[in-house]
């Protein structure tokens, strides 16, 4: 029976949860106390949850999403039913027993989902079916667009070319305003990456002690990006993807589909007023490839696109073009997650940090790669942490947003003095871990 062999751990279930209420609030849910007419079978888990009304929610979890369906109001994916669900039925003590069939609500639901994944690429649920593609529109589309972000380009280059005329400190007794009026200059343009680095700049002179010249590094790289766009003709293929990549005009995913059994290394969100990222990043076992996918929500919605991490799952990846770019989008999958028996391969903090430095070769604006360090433990330095070799005298920085993390102190725990292997975002700014494994288990312990 699909997905019931081996059921998935509670730190597995949580790790899919949008936020900490949420995990706390699922976790409340996850006895068998307020559930009735739970059941599983052929990767699906249902049940009947009581909530303050007369009738029950009703929540229905597809493993191989994982997805899931709820009647309660929340709009958090997953809602705390769902979490409290696949707790339940984790614990395997028989509150969620095998069925022969899943009940019809939750088989309409499953039958939605089963047409929807069969039917045209691409096309949202509810929209209305695409007409023919006329390839002269969206030649002329495309050129329209080009042309409005070469104007945004061309202006920003004078804006920066004034405040190096003027001098850095003109930033300051400037202030945001400027610099929000530039960004929404480039949003007009069509090149929100532009417009995402420009506000960027407004927030450096307030960042404290020697920002300046964080200030004329970040204005080299825009300056930089800006030539790049308007040079893109003159550029090697690959990187002028890049380029148009980090303008805000990226490609879609191209090339063969590779089937691998992906191990889901880590997941996290970042918010801002108007959109939830999640990236998931995953290893695959025959590849040796670390790629990762990036899922959206609205302003207080999260991604739908959740993934337990330690688990595995068959499935095929698809490249999105462009330099020293990782990015990749999920195609079929072969089943769901499944627990998985082997981490990533590692490497010392000194190869990590070289491996960085060749991959801003390929693209000089990347924030950081993705790398598994081995042997590592993790020691105080002053008020900062590190990630020092156990078998040699080099160690890498935390990054500064680090500290405020629990998952800090999940990690120093987990090590107890003694060598890790931790996964994590190896950058400029220092290394911040995301996943951790002690030494002799394959069991991954999230730290985001």
């Amino acid at each position: 029976m699909t997905g019931q062999g081996v059921r998935w751990t509670a730190e597995q279930v949580l790790a899919l949860a949008p936020d900490a209420a949420s995990r706390t609030a699922g976790s409340k849910l996850g006895t068998a106390g307020p559930w009735s007419e739970a059941g599983s079978g052929e990767g699906t888990v249902w049940g009947l949850c009581k909530g303050g009304g007369s009738r029950p929610y009703r929540t229905v979890v597809d493993l191989a999403g994982p997805a899931c369906k709820c009647s309660c109001p929340s709009r958090k994916f997953p809602c705390k039913h769902a979490l409290g669900l696949l707790l339940l039925w984790a614990d395997g003590d028989g509150a969620v027993p095998v069925s022969a069939e899943p009940p019809d609500w939750a088989e309409r639901w499953l039958k939605g989902r089963r047409e929807r994944a069969e039917g045209t690429p691409g096309r949202d649920e509810g929209s209305p079916a695409a007409g023919p593609v006329d390839p002269g529109a969206a030649r002329r589309r495309a050129e329209r667009r080009a042309e409005r972000v070469t104007a945004g380009a061309t202006e920003l280059e004078q804006r920066l070319a004034d405040l190096l005329r003027g001098g850095l400190a003109s930033a300051e007794q400037s202030g945001y305003g400027v610099w929000d009026e530039t960004a929404a200059r480039m949003v007009d343009a069509q090149a929100p990456g532009l417009a995402a680095r420009v506000r960027e700049l407004g927030a450096i002179p307030a960042s404290g002690p020697g920002w300046p010249g964080r200030l004329l590094e970040e204005c080299a790289l825009l300056h930089l990006l800006d030539q790049g766009w308007l040079r893109r003709d003159r550029l090697p293929e690959a990187l002028a993807a890049t380029v148009r990549s980090r303008i805000g005009l990226p490609a879609p995913a191209d090339g063969a589909p590779v089937r691998d059994r992906w191990l889901v290394l880590a997941q996290y969100d970042t918010v801002d007023a108007k959109l939830t990222t999640r990236r998931i990043w995953l290893h695959g076992a025959a590849s040796a490839t670390t790629r990762l996918l990036l899922s959206y929500g609205a302003a207080g919605r999260a991604p739908e696109l959740s993934l337990p991490v330690g688990l595995a799952l068959e499935a095929e990846l698809t490249g999105h073009p462009g330099s020293g770019r990782a990015r990749a989008a999920l195609g079929e999958r072969f089943g769901p997650p499944a627990p998985a028996a082997f981490r990533p391969p590692g490497v010392s903090t000194a190869e990590a940090a070289a491996r960085y430095g060749e991959a801003l070769r390929d693209d000089p604006w990347l924030e950081s790669v993705p790398v598994t360090l081995e042997q590592v433990i993790p020691v105080p330095d002053g008020e900062m942490w590190q990630l020092a070799d156990a078998d040699a005298d080099s160690a890498l920085p935390l990054t500064r947003a680090v500290r405020s993390r629990p998952g800090l102190w999940r990690l120093v725990a987990l090590s107890g003095g003694s060598p890790v292997t931790v996964f994590g975002e190896c950058g400029h700014r220092g290394f911040t871990p995301l996943t951790a494994w002690a030494a002799g288990t394959d069991a991954a312990v999230p730290l985001c």
